[in-house]
This record gives structure tokens, C-alpha cells and sequence, in this order.
């Protein structure tokens, strides 16, 4: 992807949801103007859901998902449900998609208690508003404010379609987060030193997403970013001839970089920056403590929020585990999943260790943690774990005296 061009992960992601035949493909395709999903008069003709990043006005950039039918029957159709429920974890305004002919039933009611649940803004699109022939069945226990969320359309005729995506809109205003990766922390014409490590694991042409997303924020804040590889650093900052603002590094090369870059430097990670863009650099960094306490035998579950091809020394699924082995010395069941697959009961596991999460919106990475929390299972995340197993951690969150409070208390 271009430097310019909008992360899926910041992008507003708009889930289309509803009982099979509703004509939720139908209502997809009239909101978006394009034929994003296939469209039949047989029940459940969408399996997994269909996702699209687009530019929708009057919206702008957005991530639409058109999902199974809540209602899909038998083992596969159980399977299609449970994907839809993933689904929900990263979606910031769902459309609930009822046929009109028809009343409302334990189906719709569900996924209303859900919305509720998971505080997920929604609008009740009554479809098929061609064909009704009596008045509206509606949901009878609807909260202050959601009914006027609610809309009668057609998605074969056109009925109420720019009314719908308005409505989409009104509930996809959010605050402009005032949160940067590293800006904040930047003055203009600061210089700032990257690490990205090129290797085979490292996508062809071009810079992994963390990476393209930093410079970007650099850039924007008026400094001046610099970019080399791990074996470049040393002499780079010889060269440089002034003291440069901080160091940013990719994980993997953690304890190399920290080797070569002074101590009057300051150090950080790009999983560090993004643990704290998303939020959760506190509860990553007390997750860390938990590697201590590992034993012969325990659960790790290590999880990415894309899914990629794997390569021969893949950070997740090969370099932790061994730097886990190698820190503990203890025999480790080590554990893995990646996207949507991340298992809602993490009981069985005493550490989970996540991505930077670069690819997960806000919402979703929020759910993620929360599971953790209310399940009692320790969180913390590559760069942090990395910096932990080799003794740097302190060095690298010098930069956010709160955090590094947090590690003196646990002395």
C-alpha cells in the first residue's frame, strides 16, 4: 500500500448483519454502488463475510463487511455464525438488515442484545419495503434513541438508500482521536533514527505497515526520519553528527540495535509506539512480569492480527518461542493464531502474547484485551516481551516516565 493511502485498521468498519434472504448482499451492493456480494433468492448464499476497504461517501475511507445469515443451520452454517460473531468484535457501526414481509424473530433479537452488549452504534434497515403489506413487526424493548436508527428501504428499487448510508454516517462520527504514534513526542526538525531489518521475512518492494505508518506521523510532525538497516546503525549514527531525538527499531533486532545506539540515546520499538497508540502500553508492559512465572507444561498463546505466509525464522511462530526457551529453560506448549481466529476463552493459557496490532482497529484489539482481562490472563505484546527476555525494557519506555513508574514499583 502507498504511504497515502488509509489503513484498514483506521478505517470505520461497517458490518452488514441479519437473518439468511434478508437481502443484506442486496442492501451491500445498493449502499456501496458496487457488486461486492453475490446475490440469490436461495437462503445463506453468503458463506464467510465479504470484506472491502472503499471510499464511501459521506463517510470517506471505510471497511464494509457483508456477513452469513445469523439463522445458518447445521454444522458449516454453526461455523458461518460463529464468523459473523468474530465479525462483530471489530465493527464500529452495524446495520441489522430485516425483511420487511416477514416479523421479527429470536434472530434479530439476539444480535440487538448484542449491539447492546458490545455498545456497537447500529441501524435497524427494515428491507424489502416494495413488497410489505402490513405495518412494521418491530423489536418491542427498543432503547431510548435507537428508533430513530430506524429506516424502512429497498434495496431492489433504491427506496431510502442515500437516507440509510446518512444514517450509517450520523453513527460513524467519533471523536478525531488526538493520539499520535511518535509525534507528540517530536519537535520540528528533530532527527529520528529507524531500524527495518531487511530479511525473508520482510514483504517485497516495499515497508512493513508500522514502519510506512511512523515515517508518515514523523514526517507530519515536521522532523526528520532516517531509515536504515540493523548493521547500518552504528556507523549511521557516527555519521550523523548531532545527537538524533530517539531510535526506533523493529523487535526482532532489539538487542543488537540497544547494543549499538549510546545510552544517552533514547530507544524504543515500533511495538512499543503502536502498544501505546492503541492504548494498552501499561497492561503490555505489567503482562510482561508473567514470563517469570512460566512453568513446565503451560499454555503461551502467541497471536497476530494478520495472517500472512509464514517464513523459515517467523518472529511469532519461531524467533519468541525460542527466545522464550532459551529465557525460561522450561518445556512450553506453545500455541498460535492469527486474524479473526483469536479464541474468545483464554483460561487454559498463563501468557498471551499479541502483535503490535497494526492491522486490528481499535475496537477489536480493545475486545482482545478485554477477554484477557476478565479472564485473568496476563497480555503483553512482541516489542515488550522482546525487550523483557533481554533485559532493555526499562531502556526502552524511558520515554513515558508513567510507564516506567510502573517499573520501579515492581522492584
Amino acid at each position: 500500500m502507498g504511504l497515502n493511502s488509509t489503513p484498514s485498521a483506521n478505517r470505520v468498519h461497517i458490518g452488514f448483519f441479519g437473518r439468511r434472504n434478508a437481502g443484506k448482499s442486496s442492501v451491500v451492493n445498493a449502499v456501496t454502488g458496487q457488486e461486492l456480494a453475490v446475490v440469490s433468492e436461495i437462503k445463506g448464499t453468503t458463506t464467510d463475510p465479504v470484506t472491502k476497504a472503499m471510499e464511501l461517501l459521506p463517510m470517506g475511507p471505510v471497511v464494509i463487511i457483508d456477513t452469513a445469515g445469523i439463522d445458518d443451520e447445521g454444522a458449516l452454517g454453526e461455523l458461518r455464525v460463529q464468523k459473523t460473531r468474530q465479525i462483530l468484535n471489530k465493527t464500529d457501526v452495524a446495520v441489522l438488515v430485516m425483511d420487511g414481509t416477514v416479523s421479527v424473530e429470536e434472530a434479530e433479537k439476539e444480535l440487538i442484545g448484542i449491539f447492546r452488549e458490545k455498545k456497537i452504534p447500529y441501524v435497524l434497515a427494515i428491507n424489502k419495503d416494495d413488497l410489505r403489506q402490513q405495518e412494521d413487526r418491530l423489536p418491542e424493548d427498543m432503547l431510548p434513541g435507537e428508533a430513530e436508527n430506524i429506516i424502512r428501504i429497498s434495496a431492489r428499487t433504491g427506496f431510502q438508500i442515500e437516507e440509510l448510508k446518512e444514517k450509517i454516517a450520523h453513527l460513524a462520527v467519533a471523536e478525531e482521536t488526538k493520539r499520535q504514534i511518535v509525534g507528540d513526542l517530536l519537535n520540528p526538525m528533530d532527527f529520528v533514527v529507524l531500524v527495518a531489518p531487511i530479511d525473508s521475512a520482510a514483504p517485497k518492494g516495499r515497508l512493513i505497515l508500522p514502519q510506512q505508518q511512523t515515517i508518515r506521523d514523523i514526517l507530519e510532525s515536521g522532523a526528520v526520519s532516517i531509515v536504515v538497516r540493523e548493521h547500518e546503525l552504528k556507523e549511521t549514527l557516527r555519521q550523523l553528527g548531532r545527537k538524533p531525538a530517539m531510535v526506533i527499531t523493529d523487535s526482532q533486532v532489539f538487542a543488537q540495535v540497544s547494543a549499538d545506539t549510546p545510552e544517552e540515546v533514547l530507544l524504543t520499538s515500533f511495538s512499543i509506539l503502536f502498544a501505546r497508540y492503541k492504548g494498552n502500553l501499561k497492561t503490555a508492559v505489567q503482562g510482561a512480569a508473567a514470563i517469570e512465572n512460566l512453568q513446565d507444561g503451560d499454555k503461551v498463546l502467541i497471536s497476530e492480527g494478520c495472517t500472512h505466509h509464514r517464513q523459515c525464522d517467523d518472529i511469532g511462530s519461531v524467533k519468541i518461542p525460542r527466545w522464550l526457551a532459551t529465557y525460561t529453560k522450561k518445556q512450553l506448549n506453545i500455541c498460535l493464531s492469527s486474524g479473526t481466529e483469536f479464541p474468545e476463552d483464554l483460561s487454559e493459557y498463563k501468557l498471551v502474547i499479541h502483535c503490535g496490532g497494526c492491522m486490528l482497529g481499535e475496537r477489536e484489539m480493545k475486545y482482545r484485551l478485554k477477554c484477557a482481562a476478565d479472564q485473568r490472563v496476563p497480555v503483553t505484546n512482541y516489542g515488550i516481551a522482546i525487550a523483557y527476555m533481554q533485559g532493555i525494557l526499562r531502556r526502552s519506555v524511558e520515554l513515558f516516565p508513567e510507564v516506567l513508574a510502573q517499573l520501579h514499583e515492581k522492584r
